[in-house]
């Protein structure tokens, strides 16, 4: 077997990080790294990912659907009227990670995502622009190469752009997980049974903008 690869119980080689879970391999065969264009389903992810800076990404997807109540769907044109009452209401909240920086980020960010679907057209469009082209991509995407990239010069280039625009919690690392999850890179390793439905959905997608 490939380095970077785990067979499951269904004889199905995937990313070794799917591992064992059951919460990881429906996450790792259903969602990550399918193409995502839809502006809410983006926001969220990038809230996620920043609640998930320091902590297990297996914790964020086990209290997502509390995140998803909390947050009101994250509805970005909804979570602006949040207040610091509001802050202060969502640290009593148990079922979320009660972190005050990464709530009022939340806040903030939905607040820059409105002024950026005004300034853009929407927030697809702004973030597919930073997809990396093919010929920046590795030809083999091994383990190894993988554990290379936790950040690239196009991650890079979005987290300081949105950081201008007076984003927050969008580091590269972040952006960078953020770009897999969505689908704009396909970093499902070689030998993942699911590396092929993933570029076969990259390639027919109709890329937003």
């Amino acid at each position: 077997m490939m380095e970077g690869l785990v067979e499951g119980a269904d004889g199905r080689l995937r990313c070794r990080w799917a591992g064992s879970s059951p919460d990881y391999i429906a996450y790792h065969d259903t969602e990550w790294g399918r193409p995502v264009t839809e502006d809410r389903r983006l926001f969220e992810k990038l809230c996620l990912e920043g609640f998930q800076s320091g902590l297990s990404w297996l914790t964020i997807l086990r209290k997502r659907e509390a995140f998803r109540e909390a947050f009101l769907g994250f509805d970005f044109t909804r979570l602006v009227h949040f207040t610091a009452k509001d802050v202060e209401r969502l640290l009593g909240n148990a079922g979320i990670i009660r972190h005050r920086g990464k709530i009022e980020s939340v806040v903030n960010n939905a607040r820059r995502a409105c002024e950026l679907v005004e300034q853009e057209g929407s927030l697809a469009a702004f973030l597919w622009r930073f997809e990396p082209s093919e010929d920046s991509r590795p030809r083999h995407l091994t383990w190894q190469v993988l554990r290379s990239m936790a950040t690239t010069p196009e991650s890079t280039a979005l987290s300081k752009e949105l950081r201008q625009r007076g984003w927050s919690f969008v580091g590269p690392t972040t952006s960078y997980a953020f770009m897999q999850a969505m689908g704009m890179v396909n970093d499902h390793v070689d030998g993942c049974a699911h590396r092929a439905e993933a570029e076969r959905l990259r390639q027919s997608l109709r890329r937003p903008g």
